[in-house]
């Protein structure tokens, strides 16, 4: 896609709808958690609905359009990251003390757990969900198999710990963000490393793919958050932010970015909120 045809433009009129693909949007806000909302993560079969992590404990599925927590489960640790299989039916959460949980979906209980011996600092299926990554405080990100989650490949992404990595949901790609604030951009099949971002200037906590894998999502301390075209790796967009950012994530069918960061209230306590934040083809 050319620098020509820029789809962001930002609307504040109306009201999310969930279902107009160029529907007119607002921020909404969803309130509920007692503690930060770590990362979140759109159900990849269902457009409106949208999983969170938070210090609090808990993992919670919202309803985007109403605004309101459908399903809660109480882990272990504090939890900062969760992803989805692209299936849907499970989501992998991590937390703190580097133990992993899988939770059946339909359920919303726990299936399976597994504490690692090092620095586990994000996680993601492949877009078969045969293959489970996990990114590392060395510089690393090791790929295990799933559902075994035996050892498959080391890939040595960079020289600072490795934060957060995202998939491309075409299949080509998954990128990584390093302690470095360089995002580093990975041909899936051949464990190669084909481009790098560079416009964020403090370490990178988050990225996330457009539904389209044409566009990538990356945050950080900096106050915006930068939208990037994957195949030229120039800037196309900026949200400007209020507070360091610890969650991006595209929605699956739409243009859509839900986020969730250290925002404070007026007593200066994590607010426990997180934003969707729109655009329609300009």
């Amino acid at each position: 896609m050319g620098e020509s045809s820029i789809p962001f433009k930002n609307l504040h009129s109306r009201e999310y709808t969930g279902h107009k693909k160029k529907g007119k949007v607002k921020d909404i806000e969803l309130r509920g958690h007692a503690d930060s909302v770590d990362q979140l993560c759109w159900d990849p079969k269902h457009a409106d609905l949208i999983a969170t992590a938070s210090g609090d404990k808990t993992v919670r599925l919202w309803d985007a359009r109403s605004g309101k927590c459908s399903q809660q489960a109480e882990l272990s640790g504090e939890n900062i990251n969760i992803t989805y299989k692209p299936d849907g039916t499970h989501i992998a959460v991590g937390n703190r003390d580097d133990e992993l949980t899988i939770l059946d979906v339909r359920k919303f209980k726990p299936i399976h757990r597994r504490k690692f011996g090092y620095e586990v600092n994000e996680i993601a299926w492949n877009m078969t969900g045969e293959m489970f990554f996990l990114t590392t405080g060395n510089g690393t990100v090791e790929v295990l198999t799933y559902p075994s989650l035996r050892p498959l490949d080391t890939v040595v992404a960079h020289t600072a710990g490795c934060y957060c990595i995202a998939i491309d949901p075409m299949g080509r790609y998954f990128a990584v963000g390093s302690a470095d604030s360089l995002v580093s951009l990975w041909d899936i099949s051949e464990m190669l490393c084909v481009r790098t971002f560079t416009k964020l200037e403090w370490p990178v906590r988050t990225i996330s793919f457009s539904h389209t894998g044409d566009y990538i999502a990356s945050a950080s301390e900096d106050l915006f958050i930068d939208i990037s075209n994957v195949h030229t790796g120039r800037t196309v967009h900026q949200i400007p932010c209020r507070a360091a950012m610890n969650s991006v994530e595209w929605n699956p069918k739409y243009n859509l970015l839900a986020y969730a960061g250290d925002d404070k209230n007026k007593y200066q306590a994590d607010e426990g909120v997180f934003r969707i934040y729109g655009f329609e083809n300009a």
